[in-house]
């Protein structure tokens, strides 16, 4: 095993923001944005007394999530965390995520990894003190173009996109909660498709039959989700929780009804927490003058508000205020947060005492600190998720075989490509190259020399020459690597392919790839690999080999 220090990674494999970077290695630079740090005791207890002076209500939570986790998919365990969280010394440990296409990429196995794991040190460390891993299954977003795709390892070890599209046509318009859209037929070539691009192995038919239970045509997005994430951590105690219920909804009530009474109040807290960061930092979300969405005729479309009344965003649906706050008080059902008022929904349902989160969410809690206070909710303290990536057989060889360190390979494959072709080839063009710009640069001092003695003048023309001499010997030593890569080219390719490993299309393995993958190269047992290997308490990329 090894570790990448976050801050080695290029920016643009993981959205490793300065402020995330920060939380990480100097939480006391970025303290005054956070309830707590995720490293000491003394954040959780606080929240945990926080929590006994507020707590939610724990019969009805209890209610919904026997129905939502009901018998016989929900293991024993699960049950048993159920009844759990009816306790008043029971707290969550929560991690949520959008219920993209089987599963989704590996950062969701990742995050939820980390909330079982952190849930179980927690109960050592605190000692009459219950905590419950629970999954938000995020179904009610309306942005189909998110969830409906994932990729795979293929078998010439490239990567190929999966996507699955209704009748094999992308909609047009919004579609309202993709997790209660219903798979029609075409989902099975979608995983016919899936099947062809996998390497064939001894896991792959048991692999595909178990896809073909979870994703069944007549299934949704939710139902399918939750099926093939039970069949992931099933034994493992993990409650899920789907927002997108009447019941949980009318527990919510007050909280819309807050936000639509005193709007734009939530955001302009929002937004001058947001300028405070940005002087330093970034804003990770932008706010709206309201900050729910409402399920209208199909679709779920953003509540704004106009001069005497309110309408859906891209409809022509008018409400006024008191149709408005009817809806709040009896029908909340139709209500649907955004980004901003979805995590104080979430910790207004649970006791929640840690949210498990990726680099971007970690970031947005930074705004979120006032509006918690003033809703009177607790945060909980966000706890960054373990991210890895994991080592391509092809590349261990390729660092043995050219002494190659690890970092290298999340860097520019030109750059390893280079110097591998480098070693192996006969004639050194760096040192050629180097040697014939030293002796070029001699030459021309010479006669810079000899021309100030003779006319001063003359020595700006010598710097043009100069210049188009650098830049001619440029080119030629670029065409000439070119030349010799192709002549290299087996060794090129084995690092482009190990590259791609780690980096498949320029971003981090885990955010691209799924599960499916290694599942399909390891088998099922992958996972219980991945609880005895993966370190959550590192708080670097980590480097695992299966």
């Amino acid at each position: 095993m090894d570790w990448i220090d976050h801050r080695q990674l290029p920016p643009s494999a993981g959205g490793y923001s300065a402020l995330f970077l920060r939380y990480l290695y100097e939480f006391d630079d970025v303290r005054q944005f956070y309830p707590g740090n995720f490293r000491e005791n003394s954040s959780y207890e606080a929240v945990m007394r926080a929590i006994d002076m507020h707590q939610p209500d724990r019969s009805a939570l209890t209610e919904v999530l026997k129905e939502q986790n009901p018998d016989p998919q929900a293991s024993p365990r699960t049950k048993e965390n159920i009844e759990l969280l009816g306790r008043s010394t029971t707290y969550a440990v929560v991690t949520g995520q959008q219920v993209g296409l089987f599963g989704g990429p590996m950062y969701t196995v990742y995050k939820t990894l980390t909330t079982i794991i952190l849930a179980e040190k927690l109960a050592a460390k605190f000692p009459g003190k219950s905590f419950v891993p629970v999954f938000w299954i995020e179904g009610e977003d309306h942005d189909f173009a998110e969830m409906n795709h994932t990729s795979v390892f293929d078998r010439a070890n490239g990567v190929t996109p999966v996507q699955y599209l209704p009748g094999g046509i992308m909609p047009e318009k919004n579609v309202g909660a993709v997790g209660e859209m219903v798979f029609d037929d075409s989902i099975g070539q979608v995983i016919d498709t899936l099947d062809a691009s996998l390497p064939p192995t001894e896991f792959t038919a048991p692999l595909i039959a178990r896809l073909r239970e979870c994703y069944a045509p007549g299934s949704t997005f939710r139902s399918a989700f939750t099926a093939w994430m039970r069949f992931l951590f099933g034994d493992r105690g993990l409650v899920f929780l789907s927002p997108h219920h009447p019941r949980l909804k009318q527990l919510l009530s007050p909280l819309f009804v807050k936000e639509l009474e005193t709007f734009p109040h939530i955001s302009q807290l929002v937004i001058t927490r947001s300028a405070e960061l940005e002087q330093r930092y970034h804003a990770q979300i932008k706010t709206k003058s309201i900050n729910l969405f409402m399920f209208h005729k199909g679709g779920r479309y953003l509540i704004e508000p106009r001069e005497t009344d309110f309408s859906l965003k891209g409809t022509r649906a008018f409400f006024t205020r008191d149709e408005l706050m009817a809806i709040a008080r009896e029908a909340p059902e139709l209500l649907s947060p955004n980004v901003v008022l979805r995590p104080l929904c979430q910790d207004t349902l649970l006791p929640t005492v840690a949210y498990v989160g990726g680099p971007s969410e970690v970031a947005y809690f930074a705004q979120l600190q006032s509006v918690y206070e003033d809703c009177g909710t607790t945060e909980p303290v966000i706890y960054p998720r373990a991210g890895a990536t994991l080592l391509p057989g092809n590349l261990a060889r390729a660092m043995e075989k050219y002494d190659l360190e690890l970092p290298e390979f999340f860097g520019n494959v030109d750059t390893v490509t280079n110097k591998v072709v480098a070693q192996i080839a006969d004639i050194k063009l760096d040192v050629m190259f180097e040697e014939l710009v030293s002796r070029l640069h001699g030459a021309i001092g010479e006669v810079k020399f000899g021309l100030n003695e003779v006319d001063p003048t003359l020595l700006g023309a010598v710097e043009n020459l100069t210049s188009k001499i650098d830049t001619n010997v440029g080119v030629l030593r670029e065409k000439s690597i070119a030349a010799q890569k192709r002549r290299n080219e087996t060794a090129v390719r084995q690092i482009e392919r190990a590259v791609a490993g780690v980096l498949p299309g320029g971003v981090l393995q885990e955010r691209e790839i799924n599960a499916v993958s290694f599942l399909n190269r390891y088998g099922v047992n992958f996972i219980s690999w991945l609880f005895d290997h993966l370190d959550i308490t590192g708080f670097k990329h980590q480097i695992l080999a299966p």
